[in-house]
């Protein structure tokens, strides 16, 4: 049988065992930077801290909970992961080049390197991560009083102590291991080689405890269906009820920001990130070995409901159920996995945020009150550090304590770490603005996570107190002073969410609105502008060193110094010695350029930060006189890098409207070669016609026996018509191939368009009285001058007579001819009584080889005449339409421009 001390020297031994890995992991990492610590595999295990005890332990409690709800926490990092081309790849990018330290870096670097954005990133951190840290000390000591529990023997040395006391000593000792584990020394990268070997063994160990569990509870349960059958009898279910709800989309949108945000996993996935093409890996297995860590646990959620005692804390389930069937051993295990899910988070986490607090707030305390060339105790900015970020863990595991101290009483896991989810989603907009808004700036990204943050102390925080404040409580009800509509969990009369949807749809859409509205309020500083292109256009620039100094007066021994105390002696060194060589002098002769200033700002900020690397260069760079030269230089680099972005812009504008272009050039081409092959058969179709009557008629002349003169006679009559209408139809194919393509000489000069128009009466005269039809004259206007061709216009009002001839079938049949000036223009009307045009063909009469179906009682022509006239009137500037008419049968109207 188990006890509590046996557990906790065994925890213990496990400690010893990550220390040695990290101790040795870390030795190996730095002297052979292709070691198998460099690894994708390494990499995508060390991402896995994301899987905490809230995992090991609460997913199976969600699960008895609340049934589905648990995957949600699984689904949103894998679609980060899986679309990690979209975020992560842009991360890592940035962070490369930038010497990115942390998440409060990030945004600091990204908005003008401002101190008071990573400050306010950082406090914010260290608060919103408190209930998490709690979450941790909750589950360790959870675990370990579970096991005490289970009998007198177990409890050891136990006996007497309570939860606080327990969580304290863990909290303790995880103290103490964390400072032994992270701060041993400043690496210039803020790399941890070791811990992250550490953490990777962590990932196997916990992954291969709860898959242990799982595979015991399905045999011992007799397999998954009897398991889920004995279930579904006892009415124990998944609660489908409480399923693809709003906290079900909660919790999936805050798991998708946590993932990006929460400072372990930016730590883990984009700081210790070696090699880009890690992601590449990591993209397709970190979803993988999630989909492995929830496996089995429906599995243990339902045959625990179904065998332990009613009552049972489920979160304790994957412990209490070996331990129930007399498995020792593996109820060991799953401590350890449990433990080790704990301690990964504890220790990556605390070495995160001590990060934060020693670059972000404790650096620039330090340079606003000394000389700005170091910490003035003559031993160095690292030993500085090093003090600070202990003192930062100690802190960052005493607010997890102190929050534990007063919400011990929470009998869930899950509930406590989607506070601390709510809370770093805050910062996801103003991520998500820094790597693809060129317009964010710094006071909206401020102004939007301090509203989210208050929002969510407000909304999500402070309502985790209610249990043990009967203050908060009664708040919880009535709202401050009474006002109901500022309830906490019913803000501005807004209730019947879910608290936890409640809480993420304010502090989110306020802190959304903030972001968007101030930024197209306010305007950017240089350096913002600067940083924003550098961001945005990461892809576009490569791996360009970037530098916002002139030289000044500093000197090479006066930049050494600063470095020396940052980065070390040796690398220091290394620094100086390189930029010397670069240039083919000696390192005591090298002249600190501004490319030089830039690239060693950006070693001290992968050690110290962005904002604090900036301003302890300004300070040795800016104490000295700066020539009015350099200035100006400063002055072009900033316009330069503006008018590089502005005119990508338009490049991309420009290559947009190009391509715009070509594809519509492409359509007009195509529709140009349908139309032209179509032209083609059309010609081909009516020039065959009459070549084979020529061709018949003249086979029959050629054997003349049996034919007697009037026949003969016929027939070459025939063939001369035939001649002419071929003729005709090629001139009129030339002459309209030859309007569409410009090459007919044109002259438009002034001349009498009535006269043109009488002349065509004239010449239309004849085939009137041969088809027994008569003109009737509508009104007709004076002598109007027109810009044109008198012949071809001539020529326009003869097809449209002749046409109305030609298809009236009229008894009396009639062709009414009006013209006019109205509006500045000349307009004629040609109508006739025929039976017209119909409907579907009133869009297709105008184009070549159309020809009317009904009431045409000679089909001989083309079906070119309109084509050609409207050609012709269009290069006299004016129309030629078919309009509703005066008489029942078609109407042309003829419109140009009167000139006098």
């Amino acid at each position: 049988m188990l006890s509590a001390d046996f557990v906790i020297a065994t925890a213990v031994g496990y400690v010893g065992l990550l220390f040695v890995l990290a101790f040795f992991g870390d030795r190996r990492a730095r002297a052979n930077t292709k070691s198998f610590l460099h690894s994708p595999a390494v990499y995508t295990l060390s991402i896995s801290v994301y899987c905490t005890s809230w995992t090991f332990y609460g997913a199976v409690g969600n699960a008895a909970r609340s049934g589905l709800e648990f995957l949600t926490i699984y689904l949103g990092p894998t679609l980060v992961f899986v679309g990690w081309w979209f975020l992560l790849r842009r991360l890592v990018r940035i962070s490369h080049n930038q010497r990115i330290t942390s998440l409060a870096d990030l945004l600091s670097s990204r908005f003008g390197k401002s101190n008071r954005l990573a400050v306010l990133v950082t406090c914010i951190a260290v608060i919103g991560i408190a209930p998490y840290i709690a979450l941790q000390l909750k589950a360790v000591t959870s675990s370990i009083q579970t096991v005490a529990g289970a009998s007198e023997f177990g409890q050891g040395s136990l006996a007497g102590i309570d939860d606080v006391g327990l969580a304290f000593g863990v909290a303790a000792a995880m103290a103490v291991f964390t400072i032994l584990f992270g701060t041993r020394h400043v690496d210039a990268k803020e790399q941890h080689h070791g811990v992250v070997a550490a953490i990777a063994f962590e990932a196997v160990v916990k992954l291969a405890a709860l898959l242990a569990v799982g595979i015991f509870v399905v045999y011992a349960g007799g397999g998954l269906e009897p398991i889920f059958t004995r279930a579904s009898e006892m009415g124990v279910g998944l609660q489908p009820d409480k399923g693809f709800d709003d906290r079900w989309l909660t919790t999936l949108a805050l798991s998708v920001a946590a993932i990006v945000c929460l400072p372990r996993q930016f730590q883990v996935t984009v700081v210790e990130n070696s090699d880009e093409n890690h992601l590449r890996v990591a993209s397709w297995a970190f979803p993988a070995y999630m989909l492995l860590m929830s496996l089995f646990i429906l599995p243990i959620a339902m045959f625990g409901l179904i065998t332990l005692p009613a009552g049972s804390n489920p979160d304790m389930f994957a412990l209490t159920l070996p331990m129930a069937f007399g498995q020792d051993a593996l109820a060991l295990f799953a401590f350890i996995g449990g433990f080790s899910s704990a301690t990964s988070m504890i220790i990556l986490e605390s070495i995160a945020l001590s990060i934060m607090v020693s670059n972000h707030i404790v650096m620039p305390l330090v340079l606003r009150f000394s000389s700005g060339q170091g910490s003035g105790d003559g031993q160095g900015v690292s030993h500085l550090l090093l003090v600070a970020r202990r003192f930062s863990i100690v802190l960052i595991l005493s607010l997890g304590f102190f929050y534990f101290f007063f919400t011990r009483d929470s009998d869930a896991l899950a509930p406590i770490g989607l506070i601390s989810f709510t809370a770093i989603a805050q910062f996801f907009p103003a991520v998500l603005a820094a790597l693809f808004w060129r317009d964010a700036s710094l006071r909206a990204a401020t102004a939007a996570i301090a509203v989210g943050f208050v929002v969510w102390v407000w909304c999500s925080f402070l309502p985790s107190f209610e249990s043990v404040s009967p203050a908060v409580a009664t708040l919880m009800r009535e709202g401050p002073w009474g006002i109901a509509w500022l309830r906490p969990e019913a803000l501005f009369g807004f209730d019947g969410l879910d608290p936890l949807s409640h809480a993420a749809f304010w502090s989110l859409t306020l802190n959304v609105v903030t972001l968007t509205v101030v930024s197209l309020l306010t305007k950017q500083s240089s350096l913002e502008r600067i940083q924003a292109t550098l961001f945005v256009d990461v892809f576009k620039r490569g791996h360009t060193a970037q530098g916002n100094f002139v030289r000044g007066s500093a000197t090479a021994n006066d930049l050494f110094f600063v470095a020396e105390r940052v980065l070390g002696e040796r690398r220091a060194a290394a620094l100086f010695e390189t930029a010397a060589r670069d240039i083919g002098v000696e390192p005591d002769q090298l002249e600190p350029s501004s490319k030089f200033i830039g690239e060693l700002e950006r070693e001290l900020a992968g050690s110290i930060g962005a904002a604090s690397a900036h301003v302890m260069l300004s300070k040795v760079v800016s104490g000295s006189d700066v020539s009015l030269e350099e200035v100006m230089q400063m002055a072009d680099e900033t316009q330069q890098v503006i008018e590089y972005s502005q005119q990508l812009e338009k490049t991309s504008a420009e290559l947009r409207s190009t391509a715009q272009k070509l594809e519509d050039a492409n359509v007009q081409l195509r529709e140009l070669d349908s139309q032209k092959d179509e032209f083609l058969s059309q010609v081909s179709h009516e020039v065959r016609t009459p070549m084979t009557s020529i061709r018949s008629f003249s086979e029959i002349l050629l054997e003349p026996e049996g034919l007697d003169a009037a026949t003969r006679q016929h027939f070459v009559s025939t063939i001369h018509q035939e001649s002419l209408r071929l003729t005709k139809l090629l001139d009129e194919i030339l002459d309209l191939s030859a309007l569409e393509r410009g090459e007919r000489a044109w002259d438009n000069a002034p001349i009498d368009a009535e006269s043109a128009l009488d002349r065509a009466l004239r010449v239309c005269d004849a085939l009137l009285r041969e088809r027994g039809m008569r003109v009737e004259m509508g009104d007709r206007a004076q002598a109007t001058m027109v810009e044109g061709d008198a012949d071809r216009l001539c020529q326009v009002f003869i097809n449209l007579v002749s046409n109305a001839v030609k298809y009236n079938d009229a008894a009396h049949g009639v062709v009414r001819v009006t013209s006019s000036v109205r509006a500045g223009s000349y307009i004629v009307d040609i109508a006739d009584n025929g039976p017209g045009i119909p409907k579907r063909e009133r869009k297709l009469i105008f184009e070549k080889f159309s020809r009317g179906e009904h009431g045409a009682s000679d089909q001989s022509g083309a079906g070119l005449g309109l084509a050609i006239s409207r050609q012709i009137v269009a290069r006299m500037n004016g129309t030629l339409d078919l309009v509703q008419g005066p008489l029942p049968g078609a109407c042309f109207r003829v419109r140009l421009p009167v000139i006098r």
